[in-house]
Order: structure tokens, then sequence, then C-alpha cells
């Protein structure tokens, strides 16, 4: 099967030698070819270049996008997406008042979500899952991390990794799972934190390991969840475990999560709403990074990532939506690039940079996603008519995407 896309007013991404990732004054570029073609053959990209250079229109399939731009799908690097019904009456009870750490100490949040998750069956979780996997994919999500962490017991944490790893099976986006067990404290070990430290270390984890459910392992290191002490000791057991660690971290507090993250090799630390010198010096010069969520600030009415802070320290930045029930209920790539523009003072080159090449960096997966480059995977968005690609982030809330091509295939 061989697709060919022609008159492309924009191809963006363009990579003729694959980057990893792109940092400080190098996310300010977006390579560009205007007027272009790109070609696929089965699920990969096989060429590219000025219409004028396109020799033949033979292909089984050949889409005209005059008027539009292409692009490489969006890779989320932190999300939730497993989860059960939802918590509506929390987002009421914030415009009464209520934080969202006072939601919490009552008993509401990740508490709330783990409650319904372990009265959901498995195939009822991954229905709701798939629901909302549908979605994105169509607004243009071509590759996704999703965690674990609303289970908080062996069988439930369990039952959304292998929802996790059904998915990964039964769909052709890019999958990357991630064990967060230490999300919060569970109503039974609310006295006992040790006992479930020594839980996930001693019982989940080599579960998971057996059934070779997860790629990375997270932690929610922040005040009144899990300290540094709780973090390292997971990220230890993890990494015995074969688990790369992805650490939530400078949420609420910036009490030196980064520091210790970047020490045992963290591929991301993803948040950081709040952010002090001392984390940007220990960011600098490693392999880790930053990762923004710039719709559960909107959604919270919480700091944003300081994003400018972090690209002009000469350091590589990331978006991703951070879908879950309680903080951010949307899993819109596209808002998230419009609310990085609008809120963190991006480009239009960062942000759209930041959600693709880089969102592959921080899922493992940027020698095969996130650019148009010969050789990566077709993963392809193709817009409706539209002025510029300036014009995506501009019209926040509008869904200017026409047409989406996971492996190849239009979906």
């Amino acid at each position: 099967m061989t697709t060919l896309i022609t008159n492309i007013k924009e191809l963006l991404q363009v990579r003729d030698t694959n980057v990893l990732k792109l940092s400080g004054e190098e996310m300010k570029t977006l390579p560009t070819i205007k007027n272009a073609f790109l070609l696929i053959k089965h699920d990969t990209i096989v060429e590219y270049g000025k219409m004028e250079e396109l020799t033949s229109l033979e292909a089984d399939q050949v889409i005209d996008a005059t008027g539009k731009i292409v692009l490489p799908t969006w890779c989320d690097s932190h999300t939730h997406i497993v989860y059960a019904g939802n918590r509506e009456q929390e987002f009421v009870d914030r415009i009464n008042g209520l934080s969202y750490e006072d939601i919490a100490n009552r008993g509401g949040g990740i508490l709330n979500s783990a409650e319904k998750l372990q009265n959901t069956s498995e195939d009822e979780l991954y229905e709701q899952s798939i629901h909302r996997l549908k979605h994105v994919m169509k607004l243009g999500t071509g590759a996704i991390e999703i965690k674990s962490g609303y289970g908080l017991t062996t069988d439930s944490e369990l039952k959304m990794l292998r929802v996790i790893k059904r998915i990964k099976k039964e769909f052709p986006v890019k999958v990357k799972a991630t064990f967060l067990g230490a999300h919060a404290l569970p109503k039974a070990y609310k006295e006992d934190k040790k006992g479930y430290l020594d839980l996930m270390i001693n019982e989940m984890l080599p579960k998971i390991k057996e059934e070779n459910l997860a790629h990375y392992v997270d932690v929610f290191c922040e005040k009144g969840y899990f300290d540094l002490e709780d973090t390292e000791r997971i990220i230890e057991a993890g990494k015995k475990h074969g688990l790369t660690p992805k650490i939530h971290v400078n949420q609420f507090n910036a009490f030196g999560g980064i520091a210790l993250s970047v020490k045992h090799g963290a591929l991301s630390v993803d948040h950081l709403e709040e952010l002090k010198d001392e984390d940007i010096e220990a960011l600098k010069g490693s392999k880790t990074i930053a990762v923004a969520l710039p719709s559960c600030s909107y959604f919270l009415s919480i700091p944003y990532t300081p994003a400018r802070k972090i690209i002009d320290a000469g350091l590589p930045l990331a978006l991703a939506t951070d879908y879950n029930p309680g903080s951010t209920p949307s899993g819109n790539m596209n808002f998230v690039v419009s609310t990085a523009c609008i809120k963190m003072k991006m480009t239009p080159e960062e942000a759209i940079n930041a959600a693709t090449i880089n969102g592959a960096y921080a899922m493992g997966i940027s020698n095969e996603y996130g650019s148009i480059t010969r050789g990566k995977k077709a993963n392809i968005i193709i817009t409706k008519p539209v002025p510029s690609y300036n014009y995506l982030p501009y019209s926040f809330g509008e869904n200017n995407i026409e047409t989406v091509i996971i492996n190849g295939e239009v979906i």
C-alpha cells in the first residue's frame, strides 16, 4: 500500500537527518517545505520534497492537500487515559472554593478515582478507555504514554496495566506504559506508608516484570504524597526491574525532586509548575527532558510551567496533556499547543517542536516518531485549509484537523 500526498501547502518538521530532541535555541526553528509532496509506503515515510521534484503520481492512494498543512502526529508523553467514571462533582467543588488539596484531604481526588476503578471490571475499563483513545487519535495524537495509578492495590494496578497492554496490541497508535503505583497513599495504608511502599516493591513490581506490563516507573513526588526518600526507594526498585523513571515533580512544591530524578537518569520530569534556579541547574547537561502540562494549569488555575525560563536556559521542553479525570479531563493536544503559546509565551515553532519531536523523546521513541524523516513511521496530520501553521495555535478551540494517518493508514 502506497499513499502519496500532493500539493501540500507546507510540510512541517522535516528532518533529513534525524534528531532525538531539540534544546534551547534549536526549538525556535521548525524546518518546512512549501508546495510539497509526501510518499508513504506501508507504514513508513519513504520520500518527500517539492512538488516540482515529483516524477510520478503513481500510488495506491493519492491525497490532494491543496491549501493544507501536513505535520507529524502529536506525541503525548504524559496521560492517565485509563480510568473509570469521572470527577465532575469535584469540578463543581473547586468552583465553590475547595482546593485540589482540600478535596484530596477529604477522601476525594485520586482516592475517589481509585475506588471507582477498583469496582470496575477490566472489560468495562477497557471500553471506557478506548472511547477516549479513539477521540484523541482523531485529534491528531499518534503516540501516547499511559500511566497506571488509579488502582492502588496489586489487583487493580495490574488491571490497569493489562488494559494498557491490550490497547497497545489492538490499536495502531504507539503506546508506552508507566507504572504509577505511587500516585497516592491508599486508605488502607493511611497510617502505614512503609507498608504500601513494601507492597509496591515486593509484590507489584515483580508481577509487572513477570507479565511485561510497563516500560517506565513514576512517582508523585509531592508534599503530602511521596517525599524524596520514598521517591528514591521506588525509583531504585523500578530500575532493578528494568523500568526507567519518569517522575511527577514540582507541581505544587519544589523541594529537590528534579535533582533526584536527574541523579537516577530519569527520562523526563513532568509538571514543573514550581521551578527554582537550582532545578534548572540540575537539568543542564542531563538526558532528562522537562515536560509541561499546560491544560492542567488551565483547569486547576495553578501557575504555568515557566517555559521561557527553561528554553532560554538552553534546555529541551516537551508538551503533554496529563489527560486524567481530576485535573485535566481532556486529551486535546491542539489545545495544549495553543495554551503553551497563549499562556507560556512559547512561539508556534517551539510549541510544535515540543509536541512532536520532543514529545517523542519524552517517551523514548524519537528514533521512529516525531518528525518527517525518511524511514520513520508514517504518523501524519493533514489539516483543513488554513492560512499558515501559526493559525493552528491561534485558533484555539477550533478543530483544524481534516485527516489523521497512523502507521500509513487513514483512521
